[in-house]
């Protein structure tokens, strides 16, 4: 996001939206659960509803230039997840009473929010945030990527058409239209909390902004398949992940970790589901089309087909392919392809042996980038699995299901529901979880007596404990 200097009447438009803002802060802090659970069910439904979503999901690929028109709308699940899972909890009053410690928590809402949103979800994270917040009692100012400005803009006018019409506040959620990464920040100082799902330059310009944020980290999400993998469904999960919306996703499979024993059974059900294996040739050529002279990823071939991944650099492939895999060439920061790819291509590695050497594969590749994102591993060993989350330095490890449609949440697995995703200290993040309805609000904790819990001190200090060392035994310590 280039930087621009801020003009007097970027600063007053934004002085008017966070005074209305701020507005509309003192009426919805005061909703009822009731009030609030109606907000979120008819705003998911106006941006939401298939045709609508559809309308948004092609608007927010053609604006952008990339993605596919077909996947995109495959992340409409999200907003059913996101919207069960705001509907099953309370946000208004007590919503947590331990008896036994005596504790009651009350929900309070965060206030005023600014939500920057991604190129890759221009209609889809405004969404789930608006319903997370609406259910917190927090108001949204939304911050568009620059290459998706009118998609984001015009999911929120929907959204606040639809609170219009029964009668709410439309202001609760508004939508910069005019910005720049100076204009952003400026954005972000004025709210009480941020809310930025994006890359690393979007992480470290949230965090510097003096405000709380919760953040996104970059992926780099990495499958082991060991030689207990079912290779038909797990080639087809692949498949499923991989090409979502182009590969657009963070969660997106984008390197494969091979059991030896089932390497070319893999590699032929690989090509069943519709991938383009490349030669060491072509491989090349694509490196050449994906990254330029000084590593920078080019952004015409980010979440592209792979026809046309492969005819920008410089050959052909057959119209029925669906992704492209390239054989590893090494891992490490001087070899591309082990890191991310943020489109329809994917690295193939193979192991030998124990499989101490995937664990040792997931250690180099981590370390080129992703680190606290995700991983998964397609195994029925649970001490194959255990070794993976034990060792792996991510928040996430997925087993037997497609990385992209899981990792935030999915219907068949118990991950809450988000469009953002926290990665820990590894991602420079301050969560390790996705980031979901808790992190909408504050908490006031209201304690009362309980009888007395203070464990006796042999207890506590164990064999540690001598009764025979006494306070009075106590000298002045010299200085």
């Amino acid at each position: 996001m280039a930087k621009h200097e801020v003009t007097p009447e970027q600063i007053a438009s934004l002085d008017e939206i966070f005074a209305k803002a701020r507005a509309a802060e003192k009426q919805i802090e005061n909703y009822t659960q009731e009030q609030v659970d109606r907000m979120v069910r008819c705003v998911a439904w106006a941006a939401g509803n298939p045709k609508t979503f559809q309308e948004i999901c092609w608007m927010g690929v053609d604006e952008a230039g990339a993605g596919d028109r077909n996947g995109r709308y495959g992340k409409r699940h999200k907003v059913l997840g996101v919207l069960r899972d705001a509907l099953r909890q309370k946000s208004v009053g007590a919503i947590e009473v331990i008896p036994e410690k005596g504790i009651t928590r009350y929900a309070k809402p965060a206030g005023v929010i600014t939500s920057l949103i991604p190129m890759t979800n221009p209609e889809l994270t405004p969404i789930v945030t608006a319903i997370y917040a609406l259910k917190a009692r927090d108001v949204v100012v939304f911050s568009p990527h620059p290459r998706t400005v009118r998609t984001t803009n015009k999911v929120v006018e929907i959204m606040r058409d639809a609170l219009e019409s029964i009668g709410e506040n439309p202001d609760f959620l508004q939508c910069v239209r005019d910005v720049n990464m100076d204009l952003v920040a400026e954005a972000m100082k004025r709210c009480d909390l941020i809310m930025a799902t994006g890359g690393p330059a979007m992480t470290k310009a949230a965090h510097s902004s003096g405000k709380p944020a919760y953040c996104s980290g970059a992926g780099n999400a990495t499958m082991v398949f060991d030689e207990t993998a079912d290779v038909k469904q797990a080639a087809r999960n692949t498949r499923i992940s991989k090409t979502s919306d182009f590969g657009s996703g963070c969660s997106a499979d984008g390197n494969l970790i091979i059991c030896a024993e089932i390497y070319d059974d893999m590699l032929k059900a690989l090509e069943e589901e519709g991938g383009y294996h490349a030669t060491d040739e072509q491989r090349a050529l694509l490196k050449k089309a994906m990254w330029d002279e000084n590593g920078h990823r080019i952004v015409d071939t980010v979440a592209v087909s792979p026809q046309v991944l492969c005819r920008r650099a410089g050959f052909e492939i057959p119209e029925d392919r669906k992704f492209v895999m390239v054989n590893s060439e090494g891992i490490g920061k001087e070899y591309k392809f082990s890191g991310e790819k943020l489109t329809t291509l994917l690295t193939l590695y193979k192991y030998e042996g124990a499989f101490e050497n995937a664990l040792k594969m997931v250690d180099e590749i981590y370390k080129v980038g992703g680190r606290g994102h995700s991983c998964g591993i397609f195994s029925y060993n649970e001490e194959h699995i255990k070794a993976l989350a034990l060792r792996a330095p991510v928040t996430r490890v997925m087993v037997r299901q497609p990385q992209s449609k899981a990792n935030a949440g999915s219907a068949e697995n118990g991950m809450p529901m988000t469009s953002s995703m926290g990665c820990g200290t590894w991602g420079n993040n301050q969560v390790s979880e996705n980031i979901a309805l808790k992190h909408y609000m504050n908490s006031t904790w209201v304690s009362v007596p309980i009888l007395r819990d203070q464990p006796s001190e042999d207890v506590l200090f164990g064999e540690f404990f001598d009764p025979a060392v006494t306070r009075e035994q106590s000298e002045p310590i010299k200085l």
